[in-house]
């Protein structure tokens, strides 16, 4: 599932990385292809939404660094939304009884 929304998002972010200059349209335009991307891999429609106008309100602002070009940095924006929707950069702290065996159970979206 991970490898199907990787793949269509590098092919969201070809379009925008070519260019040596970025319009609100093109922006626009590359995250309607990173919203069709996160909806057929099954994530919430109001997370999507939400998702996206964050994106968009940051790159339609945003300042292109010297550095990178403004396809790049589009791309670093959509990576640190991405993190933040996901919890953040914060270790998790599962606490596990030091008695063996630890019995763990995960929950997924298909169980």
């Amino acid at each position: 599932m991970f490898e199907q929304l990787t793949d269509k998002l590098n092919d969201a972010f070809k379009s925008l990385t070519g260019r040596g200059k970025l319009t609100e349209k093109n922006i626009r335009d590359g995250l309607k292809e990173v919203r069709r991307a996160l909806l057929e891999a099954d994530v919430n429609f109001k997370v999507v939404k939400k998702f996206i106008a964050d994106v968009e309100k940051e790159a339609v602002g945003a300042k292109v660094l010297s550095s990178v070009t403004p396809g790049q940095q589009i791309i670093k924006i959509v990576h640190d939304k991405m993190i933040e929707l996901l919890g953040g950069k914060q270790p998790s702290k599962i606490q596990l009884p030091k008695a063996n065996p630890t019995i763990l159970m995960l929950v997924g979206l298909l169980g």
